[in-house]
């Protein structure tokens, strides 16, 4: 059949829930039985998202291929269960890159390049490609930002094309968001109004209307929107705050949406098969209601944004947690711990009472020296411990200085010329540091290690099934580093109770370390990135066999 496209837009303000919207239309689609895939257009002019402070704008997911894409890619993974790559994420800057590239080589015979039509085909190009690459019946497209902006425009007249070249085979959804001013104590549908006639002057008339709301939708406010908006009532989808983001499939199912657009776009209207989400979703809130609760304390330095606290900095390990915590039926608060206050107040004050610690990822020396004494004090007060990337590399410092007796011990990317770099810079990784070649260099993606039986790791992945060739030992993580632990002093780990339990199959790199069992009831750091790889219906291993050490402390 020839390849249907849903292009979703958003109105009123960021934020609004263009990404949870858009992976929930491709579950349900893909649930109906249709090969589905999603694609993110990013505005700004980074090449991709790695080289982003993720206070600015949430923590990069991580392919499985290494592309450091936008936090929504891993939205869609969580909830269409698969991986996804390169071809589902597009930067405004990788367009540009590609067509000024392509001008140079004199690919375009002497033309004068223009945003319209360069730009503008390019886009269509890749949102043609990727559904080839894919074999997809139904491609949906998100494009960043809210329709008004002068970054994306280019993106709304690249969909305005695609449709007028497409006829019947695009259809356009609106997100956008209608608030209840609580002096008035009425919904207002101005503000989706004035979005929608922004998307008019762009020579798009949406086919649907997404309104994100405190509270249901009525009848009035649906039958002003297809007033004044020139949209169907029964085009116009009410999706209210809810519990959790894996409600808004069901939410959008009852609303019949994913036959709607199916007949819309002129396909066999099949019913989606959700009885799993639907039994994850009522197992959530009956765990909700239950006391059985943990506390996990997260160091890090990323969680202030002026004066507001900002999840999206760690938004993959908090969804891993989550997950983890679901499937032992386990309430999970998460309390965000600002390291540096660690090194200005004591340990004490914050890490006490909590029945877990987990040193996320991180990047230079601010604020490394709370994390090196948050992994102390988990090895010591006997506290489950979990380093990721960063926790790792810290643990490790911390286990050098307080065990081996190394009181410089240090990570080459904090101090240089430490007189013990337990954590040092990888060989591959000094031509791009000397060059400052920094976009898109680092260890990025999928790399394989053989992992120890009889390890924490081993017992993880065995018992739950989960990313592990049990007959060859080999498991694969996504990475995404510079710096690596230093083998000169394995050995003296080793005999002192700091195990190294896998190694990377290619540079025989010290994957994962744990503290001897016998000794601490889980204490382990991982230089991959279990996070990016859980799912609400499959969480990580790691992280089951981690929160089960919680509830336990």
């Amino acid at each position: 059949m020839k390849t249907k496209y849903i292009v979703i837009s958003g109105g009123v303000i960021s934020g609004i829930g263009k990404g949870i919207t858009s992976a929930s239309i491709a579950l349900l689609l893909q649930q109906a039985g249709y090969k589905v895939t999603p694609i993110k257009c990013e505005n700004y002019l980074n090449v991709d998202a790695g080289t982003i402070n993720p206070i600015e704008h949430g923590d990069p997911f991580l392919c499985e291929d290494g592309t450091e894409a936008d936090m929504d890619l891993g939205t869609y993974e969580k909830f269409l269960n698969k991986d996804l790559n390169k071809d589902n994420f597009m930067t405004m800057g990788s367009i540009y890159q590609t067509v000024i590239n392509r001008e140079r080589r004199f690919e375009y015979q002497g033309e004068d390049v223009e945003a319209i039509p360069h730009i503008t085909d390019e886009i269509q190009k890749r949102w043609q490609e990727t559904a080839k690459k894919t074999k997809a019946e139904i491609v949906v497209i998100e494009l960043g930002g809210t329709a008004g902006e002068y970054q994306n425009i280019f993106y709304y007249e690249a969909a305005r094309i695609h449709a007028l070249k497409n006829p019947g085979d695009v259809v356009h959804v609106h997100v956008g968001y209608m608030p209840t001013p609580s002096h008035l104590g009425e919904p207002k549908t101005k503000p989706i109004q004035l979005s929608v006639r922004t998307l008019n002057t762009m020579g798009i008339q949406p086919d649907f209307i997404v309104a994100r709301s405190e509270g249901q939708m009525d009848e009035r406010r649906k039958n002003r929107f297809a007033l004044f908006c020139n949209v169907v009532p029964e085009h116009i989808i009410s999706t209210p705050d809810v519990e959790m983001i894996y409600e808004v499939p069901l939410l959008m199912n009852r609303q019949n949406f994913p036959q709607l657009i199916l007949k819309k776009l002129n396909l066999p209207e099949k019913t989606p098969r959700i009885a799993d989400w639907e039994k994850l979703v009522n197992k959530i809130k009956t765990i909700r209601k239950n006391k059985k609760q943990i506390t996990i304390g997260i160091i890090g330095k990323y969680f202030a944004t002026g004066e507001y606290q900002l999840r999206d900095s760690y938004a993959a390990l908090f969804d891993a947690i989550q997950h983890a915590g679901w499937q032992e039926n386990a309430n999970v608060e998460m309390r965000w711990i600002n390291s540096e206050l660690i090194i200005k107040n004591g340990p004490e004050k914050y890490l006490h009472d909590l029945n877990g610690i987990i040193v996320p990822i991180g990047w230079g020396e601010r604020g490394a020296e709370g994390m090196i004494t948050a992994a102390s004090y988990a090895r010591l007060k006997k506290i489950p411990y979990l380093g990721l990337c960063y926790g790792m590399q810290l643990a490790a410092v911390a286990f050098a200085r307080d065990v081996l007796g190394l009181k410089e011990a240090d990570t080459q990317e904090n101090k240089l010329k430490a007189k013990d770099l337990i954590i040092h810079l990888m060989p591959s990784q000094e031509k791009f540091m000397k060059r400052r070649s920094y976009g898109g260099t680092m260890r990025l993606g999928a790399w394989l290690a053989k992992v120890k039986k009889n390890s924490i790791a081993w017992k993880a992945y065995e018992l739950h099934n989960g990313f592990l060739n049990i007959s060859t030992g080999l498991t694969s993580e996504r990475h995404r580093h510079r710096f690596e632990f230093n083998d000169k002093y394995a050995e003296r780990f080793e005999k002192n109770g700091m195990h190294i339990t896998a190694r990377s199959v290619v540079e025989n790199l010290a994957e994962i370390l744990e503290f001897d069992q016998a000794l601490h009831p889980f204490y382990l750091g991982t230089q991959g990135h279990p996070e990016y790889k859980s799912r609400p219906l499959k969480p990580h291993p790691i992280f089951i066999e981690y929160i089960k050490a919680c509830i336990k402390k």
